[in-house]
């Protein structure tokens, strides 16, 4: 059964760099489409990058387009959210998750084996 651990948050100042990860056991990561989430205090959850099975498509919420890229390394097991030109708005817990639903249609509700989270927090 796939099992995830989301690492390496932290707090750091706006315009600042951080790099996730989302470690992986119990079968290859690369079997699944595997989304990065987040979620602020009183918000919902909502989706911020997903990479595809197999071949590595990736896609981005509007949001943090062109600031977040979104990783695999299929030897470590592990996906990655590399995070530059933090903002405040980014604050949030992050979360990684896995579908085996097709990486164009899959929706928040068919991601599974969700990872605890990783605090996040943008601030001077």
């Amino acid at each position: 059964q796939l099992q995830l651990v989301e690492s390496g948050g932290g707090l750091v100042q706006p315009g600042g760099s951080l790099r996730l990860s989302c470690a992986a056991s119990g079968s290859p990561i690369h079997y699944y489409t595997i989304g990065w989430f987040r979620q602020a205090p009183g918000k919902g959850r909502e989706g911020v990058a997903r990479i595809d099975s197999g071949d590595p498509r990736v896609r981005y919420a509007d949001s943090v387009k062109g600031r977040f890229t979104i990783s695999r390394d299929d030897a470590k097991n592990t996906v990655y959210l590399q995070m530059d030109s933090l903002k405040p708005e980014d604050t949030a817990v992050y979360y990684c998750a896995a579908t085996l639903n097709p990486f164009e249609v899959a929706s928040l509700g068919d991601f599974g084996s969700w990872g605890r989270g990783t605090q996040v927090t943008v601030s001077s």
